[in-house]
């Protein structure tokens, strides 16, 4: 039996429903919780070798995740290519490559990470490495929630899955209306 992502979505329950509030300050009745793909390991290599695949025409010479969520699948596309994986994370809210990593001036990145919205924290990511004067080859996501393919300016963005869920400025959620409480999920509070 083949792997795909759609059946592990659905055995790992990864997609859950509620009332959600997103880290871009937005409602969403659903909500992408990759680490419960991602605790897999088979799922989580697997997923990693899928994504790697849609780069494998490109010389890359290291791929960065940004923390927390990003990490994981980065390493796993890392594996896949046999290349280097380091990951940013923030430190007094400014995104930063720490721990000892270093990427030299022209050295051929590949950004990764879990679930791309409004693609913030991709940005920052963008910044420390044009700081470095890497050269960013492509930019890749399990998941595209964003609706647009073209959200990086001129860098490559490619997706396993392009998912479509509803989000709400907080004023206008229905769910706020009925009176439902919002949960705020994720990396960064929990």
């Amino acid at each position: 039996m083949s792997w795909s992502l759609e059946e592990a979505m659905k055995r790992t329950g990864m997609l859950k429903k509620g009332h959600f509030l997103l880290s871009s300050g937005r409602h969403s009745n659903q909500y992408l919780q990759c680490a419960l793909l991602l605790q897999y390991p088979s799922d989580a290599a697997e997923t990693g070798r899928q994504l790697a695949k849609l780069f494998q025409d490109e010389a890359i010479d290291v791929v960065v995740g940004p923390a927390l969520g990003g990490v994981i699948i980065a390493h796993e596309v890392a594996r896949a290519l046999n290349v280097r994986c380091l990951f940013t994370e923030r430190k007094d809210g400014k995104m930063q490559l720490r721990r000892g990593f270093s990427i030299k001036p022209n050295e051929r990145v590949l950004i990764i990470e879990d679930v791309v919205t409004t693609g913030g924290s991709v940005r920052e990511v963008i910044d420390v490495l044009n700081a470095m004067q890497a050269k960013i080859i492509g930019i890749g996501s399990i998941f595209n929630r964003s609706g647009k393919t073209k959200l990086f300016g001129d860098i490559p963005y490619r997706a396993l899955e392009t998912i479509e869920i509803e989000s709400y400025l907080p004023e206008e959620c229905p769910l706020c209306k009925q009176g439902i409480p919002a949960v705020k999920p994720g990396s960064r509070t929990s």
